[in-house]
């Protein structure tokens, strides 16, 4: 059986995101993106409506975005889906589910335009792509006869 966990969502960052470590010193940072849903209703007609959405970076991930955004600067995240439960000082059981970032990268604004960005680590509208690792997903072509179109 197929199975497919990949999530690509733009929000703006709810709150400035804070850079952590583990105890084996990986740096990791848990942040919040506001994200506008298209649907609406009778009672929200008109009304923008937003979904609260729990992301979690790692590695240089992290660094990147607790480098770069800051509290209402739009972001895209791609990532996978992951819920967590745990039971917490008082017995009770705790679910949360949130987006592990696999890549992150601006998302550039109107008003920007052409103007000059911080280097991107991830995914970003006009920018080349990068993975988890920092390399580019791209590969320069230099043999132009030998592509298959």
């Amino acid at each position: 059986m197929a199975s497919l966990n990949k999530v690509v969502l733009i929000g703006n960052l709810t709150a400035d995101p804070e850079l952590k470590t583990t105890q084996t010193g990986i740096s990791v940072t848990t942040f919040t993106i506001a994200v506008q849903r298209r649907y609406s209703s009778a009672q929200t007609e008109g009304q923008p409506t937003a979904d609260f959405i729990s992301i979690v970076a790692w590695r240089k991930s992290a660094e990147f975005v607790c480098k770069y955004f800051t509290k209402g600067k739009p972001i895209l995240v791609c990532g996978s889906i992951q819920t967590r439960n745990w039971t917490d000082q008082n017995g009770n059981k705790r679910y949360v589910t949130e987006i592990v970032a696999d890549e992150v990268g601006f998302v550039e604004s109107k008003n920007q335009g052409d103007s000059a960005q911080a280097p991107a680590h991830g995914s970003s509208l006009g920018t080349p792509s990068f993975d988890n690792t920092g390399a580019s997903k791209f590969e320069e072509v230099t043999d132009e006869d030998n592509l298959p179109f």
